[in-house]
């Protein structure tokens, strides 16, 4: 499974794409940041943002794109910047037929670290061991993108198991009643 996670941001937005092999292998494909205009308008940003995804995703392909869920604890101004570089990603995902999949900040640390409150470096540390590079991916939005990429492939992978296991409950269930 090809995984692209997206760490949303409407100045930096890391990018990382992940593939794996079983369920603990895990290799990296590609890393980097999309960068945009500090001193454009906000659509032409958005328009920049938009076309550089468009290009690694028809660039790498993903299975799946795990994107960062936006979530504010004081920066209201931060919030609506992620928002709307998140947007772009999602927009982008669902016209290329592609599943999203979103989780929150705690979620990716504890599948990456095994806690909930782990620190930037920790989850860095932990990306460089994990996908055994020899440095950590500058700036930390790569690192993060990189980080949500492995958790859908270890969190993500565990729920789709469960959904089907589930529908199937539902249709046997289902069959049960009508006879």
């Amino acid at each position: 499974m090809r995984v692209l996670g997206i760490d949303p941001g409407l100045t930096r937005c890391g990018l990382g794409v992940i593939d794996s092999r079983g369920s603990q292998i895990l290799t990296m494909i590609d890393v980097g940041v999309i960068r945009t205009t500090v001193d454009a308008p906000l659509e032409i940003r958005l328009m920049e943002l938009e076309r550089e995804l468009q290009q690694w995703i028809k660039k790498h392909n993903p299975d799946v794109i795990a994107v960062e869920r936006v979530f504010s604890q004081l920066n209201v101004r931060t919030a609506m910047a992620t928002g709307q570089a998140a947007g772009v990603a999602l927009l982008l995902a669902a016209k290329s037929g592609i599943p999203v999949a979103m989780h929150t900040p705690s979620e990716v640390k504890a599948a990456v670290t095994g806690s909930g409150r782990a620190d930037k470096k920790q989850v860095a540390l932990m990306v460089q061991k994990l996908l055994h590079l020899d440095e950590i991916p500058k700036p930390v939005d790569s690192t993060d993108a990189l980080a949500l990429a492995i958790c859908h492939h270890w969190r993500g992978v565990g729920d789709s198991k469960l959904k089907d296991a589930l529908l199937k409950e539902k249709s046997r269930l289902k069959k049960l009643a009508n006879r």
